[in-house]
């Protein structure tokens, strides 16, 4: 039985002490839920937020990880480091960093590899542009990011993995897939991930829709069959918004 898993990725906003302040109002809001839930953070308020949701059952995530366990990497920060902070989760292969930094498929599965063994559960997210909506290509493109990104992952691994699908055309527009949309693209996921391995495993799977989520929308999308959670952008900042989309 899959638990629907609710994220919030905060991107490039709020001071730890604002991350704080977000802690101590969420932890009021958050209670008689049967939704796990997270925050994923920029890496200086990572410590923060670990220790104010101790003993919770809220989660903290990281929104990026290199490969290597070590090395001249600078600005970079390694699994271990993660792991050592008490990190629970770590974005990988979010559009924006594919978009600005140069995050490819192929790196995406080398930082799957080197999170898995640590414990730290990826968010993998996969989606595809405008135009390659527009031309019928949305199932192809989705279907080369996941095949890529579980190379050489065994069945025992890829089942930890929770997948994020954001249709890029969706996040930070104002525009959402519509819920039929999205359905439909999550089970698409849950078909190739049977393919990669087996039904056991692809129904294990938790599979997030990303894409402009706010309270208005949260029920009617997290009510679809396919679709297991939500990994929101811009109503995470806002601790009561949050609290709503988690309470849908």
């Amino acid at each position: 039985m899959r638990i629907p898993f609710i994220a919030g990725n905060w991107k490039m906003y709020k001071t730890s002490a604002e991350a704080a302040a977000f802690a101590v109002a969420f932890k009021e809001l958050y209670h008689d839920t049967d939704v796990k839930a997270a925050i994923c953070a920029p890496f200086t308020q990572l410590e923060t937020l670990v220790k104010a949701f101790e003993g919770t059952g809220i989660g903290v995530g990281a929104q990026n990880v290199h490969f290597e366990k070590e090395g001249a990497y600078t600005g970079e920060i390694s699994a271990g480091m993660l792991q050592e902070i008490g990190v629970d989760y770590c974005i990988v292969g979010h559009s924006e960093r594919r978009q600005y930094f140069g995050e490819t498929d192929e790196t995406v599965n080398c930082k799957l590899k080197t999170l898995l063994p640590t414990g730290i559960i990826p968010i993998l997210c996969v989606g595809e542009v405008l135009e390659e909506r527009e031309a019928g290509r949305e199932q192809e493109v989705v279907r080369s990011q996941v095949m890529k990104a579980f190379e050489g992952i065994e069945g025992t691994d890829a089942e930890k993995v929770v997948i994020a699908y954001e249709p890029v055309w969706a996040i930070g527009t104002g525009r959402t897939a519509s819920p039929q949309q999205a359905n439909d693209m999550c089970g698409f996921i849950r078909t190739v991930l049977e393919d990669l391995y087996d039904d056991v495993i692809s129904d294990r799977v938790v599979i997030q829709y990303g894409g402009s989520v706010k309270p208005e929308n949260a029920t009617e999308i997290m009510n679809m069959e396919e679709i297991d959670g939500a990994l929101v952008g811009g109503a995470s900042l806002d601790a009561l918004k949050f609290s709503e989309i988690i309470n849908f």
